[in-house]
C-alpha cells in the first residue's frame, strides 16, 4: 500500500510541476516558483520579501537540482516534498487539479502531520476534519507586514491555522528579540563571549561539522548544520538572569491567552505554534511546556508527542525523549495509512533516542523499520549502519552503508562509517579510499581524520599516523585522545622527545591515572636503558626493547601441581578480557535467577521441532539493560557489542536473530559475580527452567547438558576443538543428569569449564601487588601472580607467562616456574630456604 501512496504521491507532484512550467522547458525557475508558492496559498497575502525568503532557501536548499537557465527541476519538486517542505494532498487540492487528494497524508516540515492531513490535526482545513462554518472566522492569514517572521512560519506549509496564533508569534518574537538585545548588551559590557543571536554558543571556533552527523530529522538539526553538533551546542540565553525570569513571566500571560481560545482547536493550534518558535530559538524549556499543553488537549495527535521528544532530546533527556516518540509512534500507527508519510522519521529519532541510552540493537530495528517504509531515505540507512557497525555486524554495516551512499555519493559521515567498517574487516586499502573521501568532502572532518590515524597506526605507518592526529588537533585542540594517539605514533617513528612532550600535554588536558602510568613506565625503561647501556654492553634500544624469546609450551614446567599451566592462564585471561569489557563481573549471578523467575518468554520451537525460549535480540538487549544498569551509555554499547560478537554469534548461529534465553542465561552466570558454587548453580538452574523440561524437575536431559558444555567452550575458549565432542560423549543420550553429576560434567578440565578456577584466581588477584617485584620482560610491576623461574631466578607477570616470553639472557632446554598468589607465599618459601641451609650448615658443622 505504501508503494502504491508514493506512485500516487508523485504523479501528484508531476501535475503540479506541469501546471506552473509555463515555457515548458523541463524547470521552475524563481517567477513560476513564486507563482506556485501564492497558488497553493491562497488565503495567505505574503509580502515580496516573504516570497523572496522562501526561494532563496528553496534555491540554495535544493542547488543539486537547479538546472542553470531553467530552474528547480521535477526530481527537485518532488524531493522538496519528501522532505516535508510542502503539503501534496493540499497543495493539489488548492489547485483544483483532478485525483484523489484524500490518498495521501500530509507531511510537515519536520515530518509531522500538518493541518489540511486527512489524519490529524486538530487545526485542519475545511476538506479535512470540520466544516466550512467553523474555520471561517479563523482561516490561515499572514503575519503583520512589521514582524519578521521566522523562516518555518513564512513557509508554505507553516500550519498556522487561526488568527490568534498569529497574534501570539508576533508578540512571542517581540518578546525574544528583547530578551536577546538585553543578553547580548550585558554580555558585552561584562566581555563574555556570545553568540546569541544564532541562539546557540559558540564552541571551537564553530567547528562542528567536523564530526559525523547522526542524521536526525530537521527538527532535531537544521538543513545547513551537523545533527551531532547539536549535542555539543549549548543554549547560552542566561535562565538565571532577571531579563530571563521576566521572560518567563511575560510568556506565561502569552499562555494563558492561548489557554483562552475558543475551541480546544483553537487552543491547539496557539500552543504548537508557540512551542514551534521557543525550539526554533533553542529555549527547549519553554518550547516543551507549549508541546506538553498542546498533548494535553489532544493526546492522540501525533505533532506534539513528536516535537516534544525532540525538545527533551535537545535538552539531554533522552529517556523522557524516547517515551514521547513511542507515544508519536503509537499515534502515528494508530492512524493507519493516513499516518505514514510520517513514520520514516519517528522511527529515525526514536532510534537516535534509544543509541543515546545504550540501546543500539533496538536503535537498529527503528532505522531498519524507517528504511523499510522509506527506501530513499540515506539518513536512516546511515545510521542503520553506523549501528550495525557498533555491534560489530560489519558485512551488514557494509550493505547498508553503501545503500546510503548509492543515494547520497556525496554524503561524507557515511563514507567515513564504510572506511571504519572496511577497516575492521581487514579490507584496509578500500578503507583508506573511503576515508580519504569523507575528508575530500570535508577537509576538516575529525572522525575520517581521526579513523584513519587508527588504521596508520594498525598497519605501523606511524608517520602518517601522526600526521592525521595533528590535523584533529587543528580541528579539536582539546582532543586528549588525538594527542595520546599522537604521541604514540611519534614514538612508534622514533622521535622519543617529541613523543614524551605529546604524552605529557595529553597527561594535562584529562589527568586519567592511566597516562601518569605510562609516562612513569617509559622513565622506568628509560633508567633501564641507560643503566644496561653504561654497562658496555652496546645493545642498541631496539634490541633492549625486544630482550626477549618465546619458548614452546612444553618447556615450560611446574614445580608444584598448584602453579597453573600457561595454556589454562592464556584462556583465563582472555576470559577475564571479556568479563571486565562487559562489566559482567559487577553483576551478581542472582539477578539472572530473578530474569528467569520475572520474566515471561513465551514457547516457540525451533526449525528441528524443539520447543525453546526464544527472544529476539533487541528485546534480549532489554534484559542485558536491567543486569547492567549501573553502566553508562557508551560502556553499556560496548557491552553490548562484545556480547553480540562473542556470545550472540554463537547462540544464532543461523542469524535468525533469536536467542534461546534459557542457554544465554546459563553461558553468562559462569563470569558473573559470585562465588564459584552459586554460579554452577545457577547454570544448572537455567538449563532446568528451559521448556524442554518438565515444570519442577530437578534434572537436566544429559543431551541438553552436553550441548551447553559444547556452547559454552565455543563462546569462552574457542581455541580448543570442540566440534567432534558430542559424538565422543555420546550425543543422543537421552538419561537424565543430576546437579552433582552436572558437577562432574561442568568442572571437567578437559571437555568441561574446569578453567572456572583459574578464573577466579584472576579475579581475586586484580589487587595483589608484590613489593618491588617487575616482570623481566614488560617491566611492569607484577599484579595478580608472580611466576618466578626457580633455576634462573626471575619472574614473570601473568601475561608475560602466558605468552611464553623468558629473557633471551636465559635459554635453557626447560624452564621451572612456581606460582606466587601472595608475596607472604614468597617470603615463607625464602624462609624455609634459609632454614634448611642453616641446618645443613649446622651438620656440616
Amino acid at each position: 500500500m505504501a508503494t502504491v501512496g508514493r506512485g500516487a504521491r508523485s504523479e501528484k507532484v508531476r501535475q503540479i510541476f506541469e501546471r506552473f512550467d509555463r515555457n515548458g522547458d523541463g524547470g521552475l525557475n524563481r517567477e513560476e516558483m513564486a507563482s506556485l508558492v501564492v497558488a497553493v496559498n491562497p488565503r495567505v497575502k505574503f509580502s515580496d520579501d516573504q516570497i523572496s525568503a522562501i526561494l532563496d532557501e528553496v534555491f540554495r536548499t535544493y542547488a543539486d537540482f537547479i538546472e542553470p537557465g531553467r530552474g528547480l527541476t521535477l526530481d527537485g519538486l518532488i524531493r522538496t516534498y519528501d522532505d516535508g517542505a510542502g503539503d501534496v494532498d493540499r497543495d493539489f487540492e488548492a489547485l483544483s487539479l483532478n485525483g484523489n487528494a484524500g490518498e495521501i497524508t500530509a507531511v510537515g516540515g519536520d515530518g509531522s502531520a500538518e493541518p489540511g492531513s486527512t489524519g490529524a490535526g486538530i487545526g485542519a482545513s475545511p476538506s479535512s476534519l470540520f466544516d466550512d462554518g467553523l474555520l471561517s472566522a479563523s482561516a490561515s492569514k499572514p503575519a503583520p507586514a512589521r514582524v519578521a517572521v521566522a523562516p518555518w512560519a513564512a513557509s508554505p506549509n507553516h500550519g498556522i491555522s487561526y488568527d490568534s496564533s498569529w497574534s501570539l508569534l508576533e508578540d512571542l518574537e517581540i518578546l525574544v528579540k528583547r530578551l536577546r538585545s538585553k543578553q547580548l548588551q550585558k554580555a558585552a559590557i561584562s566581555g563574555t563571549p556570545t553568540n546569541v543571536n544564532d541562539g546557540i554558543s559558540s564552541v571551537n571556533n564553530n567547528t562542528f561539522d567536523s564530526f559525523s552527523d547522526a542524521g536526525w530529522s530537521r527538527d532535531l538539526a537544521g538543513p545547513n548544520e551537523s545533527s551531532s553538533s547539536l549535542v555539543e551546542r549549548r543554549v547560552v540565553w542566561d535562565e538565571t538572569s532577571r531579563d530571563y525570569l521576566a521572560f518567563v513571566k511575560e510568556l506565561a500571560l502569552l499562555r494563558n491567552r492561548a489557554d483562552a481560545a475558543r475551541s480546544r482547536e483553537e487552543a491547539f493550534d496557539n500552543h504548537m505554534t508557540m512551542g514551534r518558535a521557543l525550539y526554533e530559538h533553542r529555549l527547549y524549556r519553554d518550547a516543551l511546556i507549549s508541546f506538553r499543553r498542546a498533548c494535553e488537549l489532544v493526546p492522540t495527535d501525533v505533532r506534539p508527542h513528536f516535537r516534544l521528544g525532540n525538545s527533551l532530546y535537545a535538552l539531554g533527556r533522552h529517556a523522557e525523549a524516547k517515551e514521547e516518540f513511542l507515544l508519536a509512534l503509537e499515534a502515528a500507527e494508530a492512524g493507519g495509512s493516513q499516518a505514514s508519510d510520517i513514520l520514516p522519521q519517528i522511527h529515525v529519532n526514536l532510534g537516535i533516542a534509544m543509541e543515546a541510552e545504550g540501546m543500539v540493537l533496538n536503535a537498529c530495528e527503528h532505522y531498519r523499520e524507517a528504511a523499510i517504509l522509506c527506501p530513499s531515505h540515506f539518513r536512516a540507512l546511515k545510521l542503520l549502519g553506523s549501528a550495525l557497525f557498533g555491534v560489530g555486524e560489519y558485512r551488514a554495516a557494509e550493505k547498508a552503508l553503501e545503500e546510503a551512499i548509492y543515494l547520497k555519493p556525496d554524503y561524507a559521515d557515511a563514507h567515513c562509517d564504510l572506511g571504519s567498517a572496511l577497516h575492521a574487516m581487514g579490507e584496509d586499502d578500500r578503507a583508506i579510499q573511503e576515508f580519504q573521501k569523507a575528508i575530500d568532502l570535508k577537509p576538516g572532518h575529525v572522525d575520517a581524520l581521526y579513523n584513519l590515524g587508527g588504521l596508520y597506526m594498525d598497519k605501523e605507518r606511524f608517520a602518517r599516523a601522526a600526521e592525521m592526529y595533528t590535523r584533529v588537533l587543528s580541528v579539536r585542540p582539546g582532543s586528549w585522545r588525538a594527542q595520546l594517539n599522537r604521541a604514540v605514533a611519534l614514538l612508534g617513528q622514533g622521535e622519543s622527545e617529541e613523543g614524551k612532550k605529546a604524552l605529557k600535554d595529553a597527561f594535562k588536558m584529562t589527568k586519567r591515572v592511566e597516562l601518569y602510568d605510562a609516562i612513569s613506565h617509559l622513565k622506568t625503561l628509560q633508567k633501564k636503558k641507560k643503566k644496561k647501556g653504561g654497562k658496555g654492553g652496546g645493545e642498541s634500544e631496539t634490541e633492549a626493547d625486544d630482550d626477549f624469546v618465546i619458548v614452546e609450551p612444553s618447556k615450560f614446567k611446574r614445580v608444584t601441581g598448584k602453579t597453573t599451566l600457561r595454556q589454562d592462564l592464556a584462556n583465563a585471561l582472555d576470559i577475564r578480557g571479556f568479563q571486565r569489557l562487559t562489566r559482567l563481573n559487577r553483576c551478581d549471578v542472582d539477578l539472572l535467577r530473578k530474569e528467569m523467575n520475572d520474566t515471561d518468554v513465551p514457547i516457540s520451537y525451533s526449525g528441528a521441532g524443539v520447543p525453546e525460549k526464544s527472544i529476539r535480540k533487541a528485546a534480549l538487549e532489554v534484559i542485558i539493560r536491567r543486569l547492567l544498569k549501573f553502566l553508562k551509555p557508551d560502556t553499556f554499547q560496548g557491552a553490548v557489542k562484545a556480547i553480540n560478537e562473542r556470545v550472540l554469534s554463537v547462540l544464532d548461529a543461523s542469524g535468525s536473530g533469536r536467542v534461546d534465553l534459557g542457554l544465554f542465561f546459563a553461558i553468562l552466570a559462569p563470569i558473573c559475580a559470585g562465588s564459584p558454587d552459586q554460579r554452577k548453580r545457577v547454570v544448572f538452574d537455567a538449563l532446568i527452567w528451559r521448556p524442554a523440561n518438565e515444570p519442577g524437575a530437578s534434572e537436566v536431559r544429559r543431551n541438553d547438558a552436553l550441548t551447553y558444555i559444547k556452547l559454552l567452550r565455543a563462546v569462552y575458549i574457542p581455541s580448543h576443538g570442540v566440534s567432534d565432542m558430542l559424538e565422543m560423549h555420546g550425543e543422543s543420550d537421552p538419561t537424565m543428569v543430576p546437579y552433582h553429576e552436572f558437577l562432574e560434567m561442568f568442572n571437567d578440565r578437559d571437555w568441561g569449564f574446569g578453567i572456572l578456577t583459574t578464573l577466579v584466581k584472576l579475579e581475586e588477584g586484580d589487587r595483589i601487588r608484590h613489593g618491588r617485584h617487575t616482570c623481566s620482560i614488560c617491566r611492569f610491576p607484577i599484579i595478580g601472580s608472580r611466576f618466578k623461574e626457580t633455576k634462573q631466578h626471575f619472574s614473570l607477570c601473568n601475561r608475560c607467562y602466558s605468552e611464553g616470553k623468558v629473557p633471551s639472557a636465559y635459554r635453557v632446554e626447560e624452564y621451572r616456574f612456581k606460582e606466587y598468589g601472595k608475596e607472604s607465599e614468597a617470603l615463607k618459601d625464602k624462609c624455609l630456604c634459609f632454614s634448611s641451609n642453616s641446618k645443613n650448615l649446622d651438620g656440616d658443622t
